[in-house]
């Protein structure tokens, strides 16, 4: 069994790190810390690699500390420290025209049944000229061409099928208004881009030629989706770009600020109450502070460009904290004779993402003007090209990818407490990617209408406060849903992972949260080396509980468990599975209840549970007073 009720071991004591507790948060953190330098870039020439990823083991040699002793979490039930509110329920890509194919269409499906709370969708491309045909970064609309006389030709026959998609399934879309029709840019040719060939910022990326027609285009825009779509849009975000401290915007820093200005401009104008946000620039990093800075200022006391007036609407701020993950190569020691040709290994960086989302909180944190505002990681990932294959980024069809989501996230809303700012969503820039070979190696959610691993963890992060989807309405906050104390003596402090990342001992650490009668713990064995080392074995006591016994379950995804990688590679690596082979994928790509609901009396409030974590591995236990 995976999980075993033991009473005998009920220990207390242990050397603890607590995981959301604000002043002893505030008290291990070290200010002042070194920052790496972080500039996000996308390699425009990335090598096409499909087999990499699935060359590389999932386990390897055995680098990283051993584990030397059990593990002790204590959950304090009966100790709320705060209302959780889910940050992980945003997503992203930059090829829209997926979203209304088969794959995608499903996948859409899946991503709303994770939770009650409302699942955001944020695409690129949605002002893009194109006939609607999807590639590798390239998505198209057609939403704005003209006529010979010059005259605007408004379409909106694919941005129906978009939209209509997202809200048929139930998602909210985040409206980032972009890139640039080439009938509007100031440079039209090249247009449409070869990637992975050749240079990817063309003519979608320059300032408007005319700046009345994007205004006016912006108000038709905004008019038709009110009109299609009424009061839903009420539940809509808006932004305007993307990235625009690097090549995606060809123009300066004031030039973006004027588009942002008439861009909002003419949202507002048809919704009044639409919440705008921005500037969705890189990092933070040395970089991108000065022009997040700059926007900043702008919206507080810059002149309008649109009216005149002071400042511009920001109702949340967007960046994009990225990590770094590198590919060591040589020969793996510890992998058997028969997988010899598998060489080298995966070292991710989640401390270069924590860095870069600190930074950001750093820079508004300390504007009393925009303090309270909310933040919007609006992307949020291991690295920053999800369409890029290469050696390095092998860790994206395993446990690996999912288990360095849920350390980033978890210690994501650990930065916020500590500035005192409010994170709002955390958007995974993945999808699907349609056309393509199964299990290529692109940072996605599925492939070929397979679930990835990391689908799993979103699963479970969907479970955590208590409350499941299909119960009702679709509600901002989890009613009823808060933190409790938590401790894990093989957590490592949060100033350590964001210097160093978790690059020598691993950090075995858990959240949880109660709602009512049923406390929900998630857990976690993440090291930034996806070798093989020993298994920690976790004794964890839950106090705090009311009455004499519980319902106890166990879901978890790991090597073994929630993982159609492992499947596919167990019957061959099919590029092109066939039907038999994808249904069996399918269900081996679904959440897997390792321990069934089972009784468990309690003792003195308490429960002790131990459980054997293997290396990249994420679980969910779930209680139930009876």
């Amino acid at each position: 069994m995976l999980l075993r009720v033991n009473f005998g071991r009920l220990r207390s004591g242990s050397r603890a790190f607590p995981a959301f507790s604000p002043n002893e948060t505030a008290s291990i953190i070290v200010e002042g810390m070194k920052r790496a330098l972080y500039v996000v870039r996308i390699s425009l020439l990335a090598a096409l690699l499909p087999a990499a990823a699935a060359l590389l083991p999932q386990a390897g040699t055995p680098l990283p500390a051993k584990i030397a002793a059990p593990v002790s979490i204590q959950v304090h039930a009966g100790q709320l420290i705060g209302p959780y509110t889910p940050i992980w329920n945003y997503f992203g890509a930059d090829e829209p025209n997926y979203l209304y194919a088969p794959h995608g269409k499903k996948l859409l499906g899946e991503l709303a049944a994770l939770s009650p709370v409302p699942v955001y969708f944020r695409p690129h491309n949605l002002f893009t000229t194109g006939q609607g045909d999807g590639s590798l970064k390239w998505g198209s609309t057609n939403v704005y061409i003209e006529g010979p006389d010059g005259a605007p030709v408004y379409d909106f026959t694919i941005t129906d099928r978009i939209f209509d998609t997202l809200t048929q399934a139930h998602v909210r879309p985040l409206v980032e208004i972009g890139f640039m029709p080439q009938a509007l840019s100031t440079h039209p040719e090249p247009y449409r881009h070869s990637f992975p060939k050749g240079d990817i910022f063309t003519g979608w990326t320059y300032p408007p030629k005319d700046e009345a027609k994007w205004s006016r285009l912006v108000v038709v825009y905004a008019t038709h989706l009110r009109e299609r779509y009424g009061r839903q849009t009420d539940n809509w975000l808006w932004e305007v770009w993307n990235e625009p401290d690097i090549g995606y915007w060809h123009g300066t820093a004031a030039e973006y600020d004027r588009l942002y200005d008439l861009t909002a401009a003419g949202i507002r104008q048809v919704m009044p109450a639409a919440k705008i946000g921005g500037p969705e620039a890189t990092g933070v990093s040395d970089h991108s502070e000065p022009f997040l800075r700059q926007f900043l200022e702008h919206c507080a006391h810059g002149v309008n460009a649109a009216t005149g007036g002071t400042g511009a609407p920001l109702d949340f701020i967007s960046y994009h904290p990225k990590g770094s993950p590198k590919f060591v190569d040589g020969p793996v020691p510890g992998v058997p004779g028969d997988r010899s040709s598998s060489t080298g290994w995966i070292i991710m960086s989640v401390g270069t993402q924590l860095r870069a989302a600190e930074r950001g909180m750093q820079v508004i944190a300390s504007d009393p003007e925009w303090k309270h505002t909310p933040i919007i990681l609006g992307e949020s990932d291991p690295e920053g090209c999800g369409a890029c294959l290469s050696s390095r980024n092998g860790y994206r069809n395993g446990p690996l990818y999912g288990v360095s989501v849920a350390e980033a996230t978890m210690r994501t809303y650990e930065l916020a407490r500590k500035y005192g700012v409010t994170v709002e969503g955390a958007v995974t820039w993945a999808f699907e990617f349609e056309d393509q070979p199964a299990f290529a190696g692109f940072r996605e959610l599925a492939t070929a209408g397979i679930d990835k691993p990391v689908l799993n963890v979103f699963r479970m992060f969907g479970m955590l406060g208590g409350v499941r989807a299909g119960n009702g309405q679709a509600r901002k906050t989890l009613p009823g849903a808060m933190w409790v104390a938590t401790e894990s003596s093989g957590a490592l402090p949060l100033a350590e992972v964001v210097e160093h990342s978790v690059a020598a001992a691993p950090d075995v650490n858990a959240v949880a949260t109660r709602n009512g009668r049923e406390v929900d713990v998630l857990l976690w064995n993440y090291h930034d080396a996806d070798v093989q080392a020993p298994a920690a074995e976790v004794h964890l006591v839950i106090d705090g509980l009311r009455g004499r016994a519980a319902v106890a379950a166990e879901f978890r995804m790991d090597g073994e468990h929630s993982n159609a990688y492992r499947a596919w590679q167990r019957m061959g690596s099919p590029a092109q599975p066939t039907a038999e082979q994808t249904l069996q994928l399918e269900r081996a790509g679904a959440l897997e209840q390792t321990v069934a609901d089972h009784s468990i009396a309690l003792r003195a409030g308490k429960a002790g549970l131990d459980l054997t974590l293997p290396r990249q591995a994420v679980a969910l236990l779930r209680l139930r007073e009876r």
